[in-house]
């Protein structure tokens, strides 16, 4: 069974293939593939994961081809920026110009 392990940060991403003779948890693929050595700071407890962009959890058990990804902490909270976005526009005119 084939499967990928995925991560990235802004300056390097990893793609690495695992090899397995039996089915593997997500856990465990992350694990075989070595993806902690090379990016010692995923923490298997506080980074999320997912399969193909939906997030699951690290025991679900794999099919053969599933990507399992790993996510960095967001940086940002999403709806704080995006209410500071909102702020700043409400100083902006129509058109651009400032008040």
């Amino acid at each position: 069974m084939r499967f990928e392990v995925a991560y990235g940060k802004m300056d390097e991403q990893a793609l690495l293939v695992v090899d397995s003779d039996t089915p593997l948890t997500a856990r465990q693929a992350i694990e075989t593939s070595g993806i902690l050595q090379r990016f010692p700071e995923i923490d298997m407890d506080a980074n999320k994961i997912g399969i193909f962009g939906k997030a699951a959890k690290l025991d679900v058990l794999l099919v053969e081809g599933d990507r399992v990804e790993i996510y960095r902490p967001l940086i940002a909270d999403p709806k704080e920026a995006r209410k500071r976005r909102a702020a700043e526009g409400k100083a902006m005119r129509k058109g651009g110009g400032e008040k």
